[in-house]
């Protein structure tokens, strides 16, 4: 909590000094361990921590901010130290806020936010195509992979040259469905299907040929046959009689004679409990959860049947399809709701869905691009063939010799990168993996180029962009000021109770007590909880473990001083049954007896002994890192940030 607050901080906090610049070269403030603090970093957070507040702009209040600021470089001095910056929990934590400031400078919108639009837009039309799929997973061998792609890319010619797709989908498809619809998927909507799909679906226009599209099923070819208005969600009630064959006269018979008793006023529910086969809803009179277009693909004809229906309590003829007979009553028609009041929810799943990792992918591959990153394909054809089972096993030690290792694999603006560049950063972060040894090589070379543009854009940002580079330097020193405080302090002075108890015995008049009353807080929401409980004390009945529990919260018995409970400071304080209505809730206080002022015992008073140990752990720990780094004040930096910030 204490970190996400102070993080929270320097976000927050940045308003109005995002932008602001150097305007002077800066000097040495202080060092520690001959490390210098500049005067614009001191300055910038000065101002940004005492906005709005004149009064703090003084000698003496920048005097006492200084000594607090080397007391906080002290602390990261150690924790770099001690190699808390060189975790993987750290850098994944700072990698993270990395690359939340460096949204702001990038000329791209919010990638989730319109990703949510854009699948909302697509929720608003349903599309109807059919495909054929050439079947290849994503761990398939390269000569697997071409040689699927060569046959998706035959039919492809086949159809442009004026072959019929849906003769072609029945023989070649690798779908089984397509064998008995021609590939034809029906009507569907966003988020039903792969997202190369969708997106292929919805970007190909009525009548015409999608691209080659690759999904993790393999390569497929869309006929987009139909787009239409989305009609939201129907809700219905059905009587299904199953039959293994759809055809059968009994079965048929049966489901008329329901729908003539229906028509003759007989009870929907006892029928529906009477004949029905779907087990999970005939007794609650056959109602299904609302669903959407593309929802019940498997069974076309509800489906069809369904949305097909106008008016709530109409009755559907019987119909059969693939596991029976059907008749359905519709209870109501749900269009699609508002953005406004999707938007929450449509944002959680399409964090989850595929869509946002290709999306990153391909603003990853912008990103190169904008950075102007070159690769040399040979080198990389050498380095890739070099991938074998010890890669996929995280233990690939291939060696190079020197020309091999000098060789540039690929640049980013002036900047060249060498395969002994790359076979550092594979040594480091290979792990065993099912998939093949090329494509993890692949997967490995593509996550290292991210990483090198990332770094050049970093550089760039920093050299261009002071407020960044103070940013980031914030929260890589924020990170470590509280990986250190954790391990050294507060989570020292929490588990340590005999320094606790020791602390408590050397300074015991710290924990004086004015007048208290000892008593338990009874909460409830249901005066009716309270008015019961009551009674049963007042006529001296034993109060069970039932009655308790009827309470929303109880609080046990101790001890409360005046303006320590807002509930306690309502009553009045004598021992005995107190009811207090506060904030729309319902209380009943049990006060027992009035203590006298004195000592506070220690479970009384843990909560702030704690906060004392930790306070006392802390100045000394303070006094041991100054003789441990030494600090050295530069007078005229320090002269330079009074001019600066005093006012005049």
């Amino acid at each position: 909590m204490r970190r996400l607050c102070f993080l929270l901080f320097l976000l927050v906090s940045t308003v109005g000094l995002a932008q602001e610049k150097k305007s002077e070269k800066p000097t040495v403030v202080f060092t520690v361990r001959q490390v210098p603090t500049y005067t614009d970093e001191f300055i910038y957070l000065y101002k940004k921590n005492h906005q709005n507040k004149t009064e703090d702009f003084t000698e003496a209040k920048i005097d006492e901010y200084l000594d607090l600021f080397i007391n906080f470089k002290l602390k990261v001095t150690e924790a770099k130290a001690m190699g808390l910056d060189t975790t993987a929990k750290f850098v994944k934590e700072l990698n993270t806020y990395r690359e939340d400031l460096k949204k702001p400078y990038r000329a791209e919108p919010d990638l989730l936010d319109k990703l949510t639009k854009e699948t909302y837009e697509r929720l608003t039309q349903e599309v109807r195509a059919s495909h054929i799929l050439i079947s290849v997973t994503p761990e398939s061998a390269p000569a697997d992979t071409t040689n699927a792609y060569k046959k998706i890319s035959d039919i492809k010619k086949r159809i442009e040259a004026g072959e019929d797709f849906e003769k072609l989908a029945r023989e070649l498809s690798e779908d089984p469905s397509a064998k008995y619809n021609g590939g034809d998927l029906g009507y569907f909507t966003a988020m039903q299907m792969v997202y190369p799909f969708e997106l292929a679906a919805y970007n190909t226009k009525i009548g015409n040929l999608s691209p080659i599209v690759r999904t993790r099923f393999g390569y497929h070819l869309l006929k987009v046959i139909d787009k239409k208005p989305a009609r939201g969600e129907v809700e219905v009630s059905h009587i299904l009689l199953r039959a293994t064959n759809p055809d059968d006269t009994k079965v048929k018979n049966t489901a008329f004679e329901i729908f003539d008793q229906l028509k003759a006023g007989r009870s929907w529910d006892d029928l529906c409990k009477e004949f029905s086969d779907d087990g999970n809803t005939k007794n609650n009179g056959g109602r299904l959860r609302p669903f959407g277009v593309g929802a019940l693909a498997s069974v076309p004809e509800f489906e069809n049947t369904a949305f097909a229906m106008q008016n709530p309590g109409a009755l559907s003829d019987p119909f059969k399809s693939a596991i029976g007979w059907h008749i359905i009553r519709l209870e109501k028609k749900i269009p699609l709701p508002g953005y406004a009041e999707l938007e929450s929810s449509l944002k959680r799943k399409v964090a989850r869905d595929e869509r946002l990792q290709v999306s990153q992918k391909n603003m990853a591959s912008k990103r190169r691009k904008d950075f102007n990153w070159i690769e040399n394909v040979e080198t990389k054809k050498l380095v890739v063939a070099a991938a074998d089972s010890s890669l996929t096993k995280g233990k690939w030690t291939k060696k190079w010799n020197d020309d091999s290792n000098k060789k540039t694999l690929f640049t980013i603006g002036t900047k060249k990168y060498l395969v002994s560049d790359f076979v550092g950063y594979i040594a480091k972060n290979q792990s065993a993996t099912d998939i093949s040894p090329s494509i993890y090589m692949d997967q490995l070379y593509l996550n290292f180029v991210d990483e090198k543009v990332n770094e050049v854009e970093e550089e760039k940002l920093i050299r261009e962009k002071p407020e960044f580079k103070n940013l980031l330097n914030e929260y890589h020193e924020g990170i470590l000021f509280f990986e250190i405080m954790e391990k050294e302090i507060w989570n020292k002075a929490s588990a340590d109770s005999t320094g606790q108890r020791n602390f408590y015995q050397s300074h015991q008049e710290k924990y004086k007590a004015g007048d208290r009353i000892e008593a338990r807080i009874f909460m409830a929401t249901d005066k009716s909880i309270i008015d019961g409980f009551k009674k049963k004390v007042e006529a001296g009945d034993s109060i069970k473990n039932e009655d308790i529990k009827k309470f929303k919260s109880v609080q046990p018995f101790r001890n409360y001083e005046k303006g320590e409970s807002k509930v306690i400071d309502k009553i009045t304080w004598a021992a005995g049954l107190h009811e207090v209505e506060l904030d729309k809730n319902y209380y009943l206080v049990e006060a027992v007896r009035l203590v006298a002022p004195g000592i506070k015992t220690f479970e009384e008073a843990r909560a702030s002994i704690i906060t004392d140990y930790q306070a006392e752990l802390e100045k000394r720990w303070l006094e041991s890192l100054r003789k441990k780094y030494p600090v050295a004040i530069d007078k005229k930096g320090k002269k330079a940030v009074l001019s600066a910030l005093v006012k005049k």
